[in-house]
This record gives structure tokens, sequence and C-alpha cells, in this order.
């Protein structure tokens, strides 16, 4: 049976840790709510010298990660709903973190909170530790007196958004490596296989075919002159970087990075997902849409679509709502449109937003599958091809060296 590790909070406000074996974590839950516990942090115990390794934290972060503020963010919300004031919860939250990057961000929050000042204040000095979105909701959250149901909001936004990122992420894990391995492949042929056959080719005196002259020059060049390759990658890299720099340049390849076959599809598809979740998460929180749409226009990663965000603003100032004008730009996908506009009509705009963001989530789930169904094969067949063409240049050069031997 499954063991798990579990961190809970007492009916005293004493901190609990212990080990249950159960089935699940559900089990784990319903036990510790027997013993009038709140459970903060239940882990499965890994079995094996090997997966404890894994889990060790090697490499100690200097500043808290994403997933560490999504952690913290459940974490916070879950204690206050057992009645902890926000303080205690924090201070909670800071003995049970063994991170030291997390251990001294909740301590800088806790004390801002005792020193007088509030949850939102506290979170602005951390800077980009915290996306402006997330501190204009908990400020909302806590105008309102809503600070457990906002933080619970957030933590459901963020994993969300996690998980979309570490599915595309793990999706394309292999065509990485498959690309990377045809790389080292063409490689070690071009650099170590192919020179083993030229002083043979040389001896012989024969006039060799024109691929296996070209194979053989390629071998030559990366043996003396790779340098010369890295450093034109490095060159292009850098000015390709600065190029891209430029404002206007940018926001110009971001437009035509939307209209590639499989890679802008995906991205619009990922994008609008963003902007569908975070504007529905912040409407439904308290935040006005003038107020959101700036920050829905920072998160999102193709500037295109931010840009045609920023130009709906004065439109949506003046009264004439947000599908209208987002339409006229000619960015967003008509789907989201309709719906949008649909939302608005029926004045529920933040739950059409965030079924809008469900949709394309699983759209971005399916287009993903797409793009590795066709690029897998396309990749093995190019690496195919690649390496028949230099095996096929050496027999070729054997076949006229034989001929010419009878």
């Amino acid at each position: 049976m499954p063991q798990f590790r579990y961190k809970s909070v007492a009916e005293s406000g004493e901190v609990v840790e212990g080990r249950l074996d159960v089935a699940d974590r559900s089990a784990v839950v319903a036990r510790l709510h027997e013993l009038g516990h709140v459970p903060v942090r239940i882990e499965p115990v890994a079995s094996g010298f090997s997966l404890h390794f894994l889990q060790r934290d090697v490499f100690a972060e200097r500043q808290a990660s994403r997933l560490d503020i999504v952690t913290l963010t459940r974490e916070i919300a879950t204690l206050l709903a057992a009645g902890l004031p926000l303080d205690r919860a924090l201070e909670i939250l800071r003995d049970l973190t063994k991170k030291p990057a997390l251990k001294k961000l909740v301590q800088r929050i806790l004390e801002q909170v005792r020193g007088g000042g509030s949850l939102a204040d506290a979170l602005e000095r951390e800077g980009r530790a915290f996306p402006d979105y997330y501190r204009s909701m908990v400020r909302a959250g806590e105008a309102g007196a809503t600070l457990e149901a906002v933080l619970t909001r957030l933590a459901d936004f963020m994993e969300r958004g996690q998980a979309i990122r570490s599915s595309v992420r793990s999706a394309l894990i292999y065509p990485v490596f498959l690309l990377v391995t045809a790389g080292l492949s063409v490689f070690v042929l071009l650099i170590y296989v192919i020179p083993t056959f030229k002083p043979m080719f040389d001896d012989a005196g024969a006039d060799l075919p024109l691929a296996t002259r070209l194979v053989i020059g390629m071998g030559d060049f990366m043996q003396q002159a790779w340098w010369l390759l890295a450093l034109g990658f490095l060159l292009l890299y850098l000015v390709a970087k600065a190029v891209l720099a430029r404002p206007a340049i940018r926001l110009w390849w971001h437009g035509r990075l939307l209209h590639l076959p499989l890679i802008g599809s995906l991205w619009l598809r990922i994008d609008v997902g963003r902007f569908s979740r975070t504007l529905g998460t912040l409407l439904s929180n308290g935040v006005p849409l003038l107020t959101a749409l700036p920050l829905v226009r920072d998160v999102m990663g193709n500037l295109a679509l931010a840009g045609a965000i920023d130009a709906t603003i004065p439109d949506v100032r003046a009264g004439k709502g947000l599908a209208d004008p987002l339409a006229g730009k000619n960015v967003f996908p008509d789907l989201a449109i309709q719906l949008l506009r649909v939302g608005e009509e029926s004045g529920h705009l933040e739950d059409m937003l965030l079924k809008l963001a469900e949709i394309y989530d699983q759209e971005t789930t399916t287009a993903v599958r797409r793009m590795l169904a066709m690029l897998v094969p396309l990749l093995t067949l190019g690496l195919g091809v690649v390496i028949a063409f230099i095996i096929l240049s050496i027999l070729l050069a054997l076949f006229s060296i034989n001929d010419l031997a009878l």
C-alpha cells in the first residue's frame, strides 16, 4: 500500500507531521479530518534510493519558482478556510517550507502583514515574484472580505495554466530529443566515419561521384572550420536578437508567426486560452473590466494579440463593449469573438470567458497531439534521408573503385 507524508494543523494551531499507509490522497484527507486536523501538504513517499535521490533539492533556487507560488497560494487559502488569521497562516507556512528562497519570501510578507500592511501591499513589495493580476485580485479580495475565495480561485487559475504549459513542454520533449539525436548522428558520421574512407579513395585515384565529393567536402569543413559554423550561428542569433529587440519589428514578427500552419495556430490557441482564463478570473473576483484589460495585456505571450487588447481599451472606455472592438482588430478567432458577444449580451461575460478558456485548453491539447503526429514522422523521415544519402555516397564511391579495378 502506498505511503503518504503529510503536514497538518491541529485544532490548537500546532503543526503536525507524519506518515500514513493508505490507498490514496483522499484517504489521507479523510483521516486527518477525523482527527480534527486541517491538511496543508500531502506528498507520496518515494520508494527506492534512486527516486529518493531524484527528489532531493540538489540545486537550491535563488528565487521562488512559479510552482512554489502556486503551492503557497493554495496553502494560504486552506489555512484561512480553517479559520486561522493571515499572520498565523503565514507563520506556519514559513516554518513548513524547506526551500530557503521561499522561506525568506514568506518571512518578508509576514513582517509586512504584522507591521499593519495589507497582503496586497506586501506582495507589491516583492515585484515580479507575484504578477500584476495576482496583486490586483488579492487587493480586490481584501476590499471585499473574500480573500480566502480569491486565493482559492487564484490557485485554481495558476494550476490550470501550469498544467497547460507542462503538457506542451512534455509533448515537445521527444521531438527535440529526436532532432538533437539526428544532429549528433550526422556530426559523428561527417567527423569520424567519413574521414576513415578518404585515404582509400585517394589511393584509388578514381574520379569520385558528386555525392561522395560533397559529403567528403562537408566532413573536411566540419573538421577544419567547425568554429566558423559555430561563429556563424552565434552571429545569426545575436543579429536576430538585436533586430527583434525593436518593438515594431518584434510586433511584425509575432503577427507573421500567428499565420504559420502549425506553430501559429498552436500559439494562438494558447494565448487566447490565457486571455480568456485571466480576464474571466479577474472579472469574477470583482476587478473592473477597464482595470483588468491592461493586466491581461501584460500576460500575453504574443505581441500582436497584446496590441489588439491594448487598442480596444479606448473603445471599452467609450462604452462600445469588448467583442466588437476585438473583432475589428482581425486577430482573435471568430469563435472567441462570438462567445464574447454572447457573454456580453447575456450579462455573464466572466462565465463565458471561463468557458472559452476550457474550450481553448482542450483545443491546445488536441493541436499538440496533431502536431506531434505530423512532426515525429517528418523528423524520423528527414533523419533517415540524410543518413541514407551519406551512406549511399560512400557506397557509390566503393562501386566506382571496384569498377575501375575490374
